[in-house]
């Protein structure tokens, strides 16, 4: 009940004019990123991804809600990782789904007027539902699907900038520099002690020179994670020497029974790149 070959048929004839009359019609002004753009790659893509929507959507109305999720899943999970959409107001892709949400109803209605009698009353009531709950679930599915991505993408940079944060420096050959500068929390730790190894390693770096005089303060969880820093250094083989270990924070390690006996302590990063070029 409620399928009409009839109406597919209308619909699949007028997908290309759906793409074609949706973007000429766009105001353009005032939007951000995908629907911003000039670049005529980006903007056949864009015309390319609607394109595929129009041949999904219509399906459904020959097909009905079978495989529904499934038959949008591929396109949703595509367009939320597109580049261009992840720069693009998610308010502003809504307002696109509402314009050819519009386009839909507004089909159903010439359809109607040019097919008198194909469709009954019940049925185009139907259909107008159908397009609105669609469109609705399909909207709900995107934004979920663009808000995972999003998020993603934040946790990446957010690692990037972390990683740069600790950059491991070479004063020869085998022998490095990692100055920390800034607040240190457990994230930011973690994240020193996973690069700095994992360069270390890479590089085969011998002695590692880690200079904190540009570090205010360190918790406990931070004390931690630099203590157990340098004993992974030390089990892989690289020696390390500290320099502006600040007061505050010595205080810190010894109150939790962490000492460095087996540790260099140079008191300046100056003594620190003496010591580190004379071993060249």
């Amino acid at each position: 009940m409620y399928k009409s070959k009839e109406l597919y048929d209308f619909l699949m004839e007028q997908t290309s004019d759906l793409t074609e009359n949706w973007y000429a019609t766009m105001d353009h002004e005032g939007l951000h990123g995908v629907y911003a753009t000039s670049d005529t790659q980006v903007i056949e893509r864009l015309k390319q991804q609607n394109y595929q929507f129009h041949l999904l959507f219509c399906r459904l109305f020959l097909e009905g809600d079978q495989n529904f999720a499934e038959l949008f899943r591929s396109w949703l999970v595509e367009l939320s990782s597109d580049v261009e959409h992840l720069d693009t107001p998610v308010h502003e892709i809504i307002e696109q789904f509402f314009r050819v949400e519009e386009q839909y109803l507004d089909l159903i209605q010439d359809f109607c007027e040019t097919h008198k009698g194909v469709l009954s009353y019940e049925e185009i009531k139907y259909w107008n539902r159908k397009i609105i709950k669609r469109f609705s679930d399909i909207m709900v599915w995107f934004v979920r699907e663009n808000s995972h991505k999003a998020e993603e993408r934040l946790h990446a940079q957010q690692e990037t900038i972390l990683e740069l944060s600790c950059p491991i420096i070479p004063l020869t050959k085998e022998v490095a520099l990692l100055p920390l500068v800034g607040d240190i929390d457990t994230a930011r730790a973690r994240v020193v002690l996973e690069h700095t190894i994992e360069e270390c390693a890479k590089r085969e770096i011998t002695h590692l020179f880690i200079d904190l005089s540009g570090v205010m303060i360190i918790d406990t969880m931070v004390a931690q994670e630099l203590f157990q820093l340098i004993e992974t250094l030390r089990l892989i083989g690289v020696k390390t020497t500290l320099s502006g270990l600040r007061p505050e924070v010595a205080q810190t390690a010894i109150q939790l029974g962490i000492h460095f006996e087996d540790v260099k302590i140079e008191a300046t990063l100056t003594a620190v790149i003496e010591h580190g070029l004379a071993k060249k």
